[in-house]
C-alpha cells in the first residue's frame, strides 16, 4: 500500500482556512496531514474544516485559547488516537497526538519553542527527553515508528541560512542540536536528508523580514523514522511553493 503523508505548521488553522486550505487538501489529496500551531477548539471551528470528504478528523485541545494544538486528518481510520503523553505538565499545551495504525505509530508534534525565556528552554528540552522515552518504549515493543511536526530546532549548519549569527538563539543552540544528535543515534532517521543533501532546503521563513522571497529560512519541519522502517520510505521532500503559512508542507511517501 502506498501512503503519501504530510506535516505542516498552518500557525492558525482559521487563518490557513480563508486563503483556501480545504481546497489545497482536496486537490493534493494526502493520505494523512499532520497540522500544528492550529490555534484553535473544534467548537471554534467550521463544519467545512471539520467534515472534509473521505478524512478522519483529530484535533487536541490546549487549555489556552488561540495557542498551540495539533490537528490529524487521515483517510484511514486509526486504530487508536491518543492525545498527549500522560503528563499534564505537557498535554495542557495540546502538543502531541499519536494515531497507531496497523505498520506503524504516527506522533504528529507540536515541540515548544524556547526562545521566550531560560524557563521555556528548559521546558522544550524536558519535552524532548519524555518524547525519546516514550518513542523508545514503543520502538523496543516492536512498533515501527512516524513523527512529524514543527521540532524547532534546526539540526546542523546546512538547515539555516545564517548559522553563526544564530548559534546563541534557540532553535540553534548546542543542547538542541546535540538532543537531535541522541535522537538520532538512537536509531531514528531525518528522512528528508536522506534524498537531499542540498543547502538553501528551508521549510519556515520570518514574515517579519519578507525572509521568504529571499529563501532566507530554516528547516525546522521533519519526518523522522525508525532505522528499520527507512526500507519502506520511498522519498522524502519539502513543499516550498504551498504558502498560507510562515512554515511550508513537507512531505513523506511510504509503500507498507
Amino acid at each position: 500500500m502506498f501512503l503519501k503523508l504530510y506535516s505542516w505548521n498552518v500557525n492558525g488553522i482559521r487563518a490557513v482556512e480563508k486563503k483556501g486550505f480545504v481546497e489545497w487538501l482536496l486537490g493534493a489529496q494526502p493520505d494523512i496531514i499532520g497540522l500544528q500551531e492550529t490555534k484553535a477548539h473544534t467548537y471554534q471551528l467550521s463544519d467545512k474544516l471539520l467534515n472534509v470528504p473521505g478524512y478522519h478528523v483529530y484535533y487536541s485541545k490546549p487549555e489556552r485559547k488561540g495557542y498551540s494544538g495539533v490537528a490529524l486528518y487521515s483517510k484511514i481510520e486509526p486504530l487508536k488516537v491518543t492525545f498527549g503523553f500522560g503528563k499534564q505538565k505537557f498535554d495542557t499545551e495540546g502538543r502531541v497526538i499519536m494515531a497507531e495504525y496497523e505498520k506503524f505509530v504516527l506522533f504528529n508534534i507540536y515541540f515548544p519553542n524556547g526562545q521566550m525565556s531560560d524557563e521555556r528552554l528548559a521546558y522544550k528540552m524536558e519535552f524532548y527527553d519524555h518524547f525519546l522515552e516514550i518513542v523508545e518504549r514503543l520502538r523496543k515493543d516492536g512498533k515501527n515508528i512516524v513523527v512529524c511536526g514543527d521540532v524547532n530546532t534546526a539540526h546542523k549548519e546546512i538547515d539555516l541560512a545564517h548559522p553563526k549569527e544564530n548559534s546563541k538563539i534557540s532553535g540553534f543552540l548546542p543542547e538542541e542540536r546535540a538532543w537531535v544528535d541522541k535522537f538520532i543515534d538512537h536509531g531514528y532517521v531525518d528522512t528528508f536528508r536522506e534524498f537531499n543533501k542540498a543547502p538553501a532546503q528551508y521549510t519556515w521563513w520570518s514574515v517579519r523580514t519578507r525572509a521568504r522571497e529571499r529563501n532566507v529560512g530554516w528547516r525546522i519541519d521533519y519526518f523522522f523514522v525508525n532505522k528499520s522502517f527507512m526500507k519502506f520510505v520511498k522519498n522524502s521532500y519539502i513543499l516550498p511553493g504551498v504558502e498560507g503559512s510562515d512554515h511550508c508542507p513537507i512531505a513523506l511517501e511510504i509503500e507498507v
